[in-house]
């Protein structure tokens, strides 16, 4: 495709492999429909809707590159990594999040614990159980909120987050994982671009340039949580610490998180800029 016929550029997008509500043909055709040309998967530490979502793209005329949102950790915080035009099937990268997949399952089974304890008991063993009964298929706090809806003990996603799973809630229990600096370096391994994920949405500004000293190659400018301030300051630090931009709608199928495909535009001239820092890329 040339820049004028690629349509949105979407580059972050959620499926059922991950916290999405969407299979991953039923979000090719919601994205199809809003005129989005070039889209990403970046599923929560997998990669297992990549080959359907590729496959279904190519039918409606969309252009899919491959992408995951990878979490690292840094002083008991969550530090999003997203990862674009890296091979799937590569060894390093597989191997590396089987264990973040296992991490995980621990954590929302120590989460589910924490509730029981608290008074407010959830049902994680079938949310295991579901999530390990596909191979590939990731679990996190999103599945615990929307089982805490269910059991009527709050009303929406976001009441779940801001009562009692959101970090210094009741019910948080801090992930570990691997430095942001390792998931850069196994991004870098299987041929990827690493940009770091909605940084106003979790405050990361100040690591930025840390981040860029370490080889985070983009930071994701345009996101739902981004105002328009918010994108100008980014832009313009990535322009300074010589970064890449990325941006997409974060879409999870769900009124609660992000917005519709496509909703959140990335500029063509800036994903012809990724394209060409991954030239011989897997898309």
């Amino acid at each position: 495709m040339n820049g004028r016929s690629r349509g949105l550029v979407d580059l972050h997008l959620h499926t059922t492999a991950s916290d999405g509500r969407c299979a991953p043909d039923e979000l090719v055709q919601h994205a199809a429909r809003a005129g989005v040309g070039v889209m990403a998967v970046t599923d929560h530490d997998t990669t297992a809707a990549v080959a359907e979502v590729r496959v279904t793209a190519r039918l409606h005329g969309i252009q899919a590159v491959t992408g995951i949102e990878i979490t690292a950790v840094h002083d008991q915080r969550d530090v999003h990594v997203l990862g674009y035009f890296l091979d799937p099937g590569h060894e390093g990268l597989a191997s590396f999040l089987v264990v973040q997949r296992s991490a995980r399952v621990e954590r929302v089974k120590a989460i589910g614990a924490r509730l029981s304890a608290l008074g407010v008991p959830v049902a994680v063993d079938p949310l295991v159980q579901h999530a390990m009964a596909v191979n590939g298929r990731s679990i996190g706090r999103p599945q615990v909120a929307r089982a805490m809806v269910d059991a009527g003990h709050v009303a929406n996603l976001q009441e779940a987050f801001d009562r009692w799973l959101a970090q210094d809630r009741p019910g948080f229990v801090p992930r570990e994982g691997a430095s942001p600096a390792a998931v850069i370096g196994v991004i870098h391994a299987a041929g990827g671009i690493a940009s770091l994920a909605h940084p106003g949405k979790l405050g990361l500004e100040s690591q930025l340039t840390s981040l860029a000293e370490v080889g985070l190659d983009a930071v994701e400018v345009f996101h739902p949580d981004h105002d328009s301030a918010l994108v100008d300051r980014y832009r313009e630090l990535a322009r300074q610490l010589g970064l890449l931009m990325t941006g997409g709608s974060d879409y999870h199928g769900d009124p609660a998180h992000g917005r519709q495909p496509g909703s959140v535009n990335l500029p063509v001239a800036e994903f012809e800029r990724l394209c060409a820092a991954r030239p011989d890329a897997f898309t």
